[in-house]
């Protein structure tokens, strides 16, 4: 095959680098602390959501005594991951041959309007998770798990793949019932930081099926339509993974305990 020189091969990776190295300082807490900063009030301090902030009240068992449960809204604009990979994108731009900034800003609207369904449905399944959090939807399906008792480890898994199912995102399904698992595993007896830590690897099963990371595939690859196929295709592998993962969290948590730290 044709000789690439030195300088070419470096000119191919530098937007990787590029991406490396944004995405490794928008991910150093001081860092983003710093952006937030320069972004204004709404970063920082956010605002309390009307009709909801306080409106909602909080009890045992789910808190050691009744509170209110505060809504606030913050808006990282600038501290965000996608604002990096945005920036990191337009910075690769001089380093591309024939490639211009005027190309690179056409394939950002034509990469919005293809993407255009996926993230209206990214959004109404982030909504669908809030209001779960807030009507005390997700809270209650904890307090159901803790019937299964010393059977809970098994179930526990389960969790974080209905909450990447729901959410599209691990971080999300963690934010949703991270809180939920520990204080689950701690009214059955289970490692607190084992229901944490398999909370996370349920929910990378359920990945492959959520509805939002279909959707942006099938945008990607020009599938629009066959969202049903592809989810009947992947449901047997995410069922298979998911089920592994719960026999194995259930004999770390009962037989193969030495396995935790």
């Amino acid at each position: 095959g044709k000789g690439y020189s030195f300088g070419e091969v470096i000119r191919a990776w530098v937007p990787f680098i590029i991406l490396a190295v944004m995405v490794f300082f928008w991910g150093l807490p001081q860092f983003k602390t710093f952006l937030d900063s320069i972004s204004g009030s709404i970063a920082t301090k956010g605002f309390a959501w009307p009709m909801l902030d306080g409106m909602v009240n909080r009890t045992v068992p789910i808190v050691p005594a009744e509170a209110p449960y505060p809504a606030f809204f913050k808006f990282g604009w600038l501290s965000a991951g996608g604002t990096a990979i945005l920036l990191s994108g337009f910075f690769a731009v001089p380093f591309m041959p024939k490639y211009s900034f005027g190309k690179a800003v056409s394939c950002f609207f034509s990469t919005i309007h293809q993407l255009r369904f996926p993230v209206l449905t990214i959004a109404t399944i982030l909504g669908l998770a809030f209001l779960m959090n807030y009507s005390g939807m997700s809270t209650t399906l904890g307090i159901g798990f803790t019937k299964t008792g010393s059977l809970f480890p098994f179930f526990a898994p389960l969790l974080g793949w209905l909450g990447v199912f729901l959410t599209g995102s691990d971080t999300s399904s963690n934010a949703l019932f991270c809180g939920m698992q520990r204080s689950t595993a701690q009214a059955v007896g289970m490692p607190p930081e084992l229901a944490v830590a398999v909370n996370s690897s349920g929910g990378v099963t359920g990945k492959m099926i959520s509805p939002q990371s279909i959707s942006v595939a099938t945008a990607a690859t020009g599938m629009i339509g066959q969202e049903g196929n592809l989810f009947r295709f992947a449901l047997g592998h995410s069922i298979a993974m998911t089920l592994f993962i719960c026999i194995l969290t259930y004999l770390q948590a009962t037989v193969w305990q030495w396995m935790l730290p």
